[in-house]
């Protein structure tokens, strides 16, 4: 996977609505299925341009989770991330293990547009209401978690959004945030179209 060129540090994330609505869109309707067993996660790619020292997210492009499929997903479970940041990570749904197929026709397609591979986004549900009793003092937010900083540094991609997705009043309601490769905030703006 290759990464575009861009300055060591990207200042600010401006984020195309319409990618928002289509992550929003498939956020909401995981979001829907979440059990008191199942926090059902959502995760997409972020694609757009590198601008000087701002990431331009144009788009977002999903792929499977290749937890249960791929051995080398399921070892890494089994022998870092489990031990490291708690039983909780043996619910194949509890994280996400992006395809690394799906990774590859992601960037070549991306490629083939002109679009860079910018970073990730995905689900934090209000799991610490919706989940089991032994979650309720471990409330979510737009902040990543532990686990999330773990995976960001790992990856090393400039851009790391959270969307924190929660019901109140009768309706859903979201928070971003964006985070770069040392989980450091960055400025998140959406464009209104």
């Amino acid at each position: 996977m290759e990464l575009a060129e861009r300055p060591a540090r990207t200042d600010a994330v401006l984020f195309s609505d319409r990618a928002v609505k289509t992550f929003l869109q498939a956020a909401s309707a995981e979001y829907s299925f979440i059990t008191e067993d199942e926090p059902r996660p959502c995760f997409a790619v972020l694609l757009g341009r590198s601008a000087g020292t701002e990431a331009v997210v144009s788009e977002v492009a999903f792929g499977r989770n290749a937890r249960l499929t791929d051995p080398s997903a399921r070892e890494e479970f089994a022998s870092t991330i489990v031990p490291r940041f708690g039983t909780a990570y043996e619910n194949p749904v509890r994280a996400w293990w992006l395809d690394p197929a799906d990774l590859l026709t992601i960037t070549r397609a991306a490629d083939s547009r002109d679009l860079d591979v910018l970073g990730s986004i995905h689900l934090h549900p209000d799991w610490h209401r919706l989940g089991p009793e032994c979650e309720r003092d471990r409330p979510l937010s737009d902040s990543p978690t532990p686990m999330d900083e773990h995976m960001f540094r790992n990856s090393g991609w400039p851009v790391n959004v959270v969307c924190y997705l929660e019901r109140r009043h009768g309706g859903l309601y979201y928070s971003l945030a964006a985070w770069d490769s040392e989980c450091l905030r960055l400025p998140l703006r959406t464009n209104h179209s």
